[in-house]
């Protein structure tokens, strides 16, 4: 019989396929780019609502009180 070969081949190939290395993004590069949305959005928020009157702030959006 061919199949057991053939299959014992595909086996062996998805598994040496699927234990590829994955390159992650720079997180230390991603936190600051993270904290300098976070802090153009404040700076909008604060002049946006006022002074004190801001209730949340994230990278993408603000609420006002």
């Amino acid at each position: 019989m061919t199949i057991r070969p053939i299959a014992l081949l595909l086996a062996t190939a998805v598994a040496a396929l699927s234990t590829g290395c994955v390159i992650a993004p720079n997180s230390a590069e991603t936190n600051a780019n993270r904290m300098a949305e976070v802090q153009k959005m404040s700076e909008q928020a604060v002049t946006t609502c006022g002074a004190g009157n801001v209730k949340e702030v994230n990278a993408k959006s603000f609420t006002c009180k």
